[in-house]
């Protein structure tokens, strides 16, 4: 998206130069990537470190907890079975 378009979405919310300044740590963050052309430039979403952070942090707990309700499930249908006899 080219930064005036940015800048417009958040026009009664920022400044231009507060999202100026969110686009410029952003991109020294490594989260978003920005290609000029001409006087333009355009920002993009760098999916990469995002998907790292996932698979390093999110996916470590999901797991967790799907395992638990998996363990859960089993049990429920083991007691179901029992309770069926």
């Amino acid at each position: 998206m080219v930064t005036g378009e940015l800048c417009s979405e958040f026009m009664d919310k920022l400044s231009r130069f507060a999202v100026m300044k969110h686009l410029g740590i952003l991109e020294e963050a490594g989260l978003a990537i920005v290609e000029k052309e001409g006087r333009f430039q355009r920002h993009y979403l760098n999916a990469v470190p995002i998907q790292e952070i996932s698979r390093r942090w999110i996916n470590r707990f999901a797991d967790y907890s799907s395992k638990g309700l998996l363990n859960l499930k089993e049990i429920s249908e083991k007691e179901g079975e029992r309770n069926d006899d």
